[in-house]
């Protein structure tokens, strides 16, 4: 049995560029999601205004830069008010990165590359 593989270089370059971009519109999503489903606590809003995505070597981060923002995610058993955000929570971020929304996140990821691919992935 003989086989013949023939690299594209420019399609390969392609895909690491949409695996990029695909990756920062995820992450983007997430954040969006974060804000609608109401679960960072919120008295003025700077919190969650403070929010921002970052993509570095497929890496991405979502940072809430605020001075109080790693005490409030890291302190679950405060008393959050709900009357601005009804699930206000500690840890608002563990749901996307290894609970009920994860499979989410990727699904969102497999929907942006198969769309960005524009038939170079099927």
């Amino acid at each position: 049995m003989k086989v013949n593989v023939i690299m594209k270089r420019s399609a390969l370059s392609q895909l690491s560029q949409i695996q990029h971009q695909a990756l920062e519109m995820t992450a983007e999503a997430v954040k969006t999601d974060i804000v609608t489903s109401a679960v960072v606590p919120k008295q003025t809003g700077e919190l969650e205004r403070s929010s921002f995505v970052e993509v570095e070597k497929d890496v991405a981060r979502i940072i809430f830069d605020t001075p109080y923002a790693r005490r409030l995610y890291w302190h679950p058993e405060y008393d959050f008010r709900t009357d601005k955000n009804a699930n206000a929570q500690g840890k608002w971020m563990e749901a996307y990165h290894s609970g009920d929304k994860q499979k989410w996140v990727q699904d969102a990821y497999k929907k942006f590359v198969r769309q960005l691919g524009g038939g170079l992935i099927r």
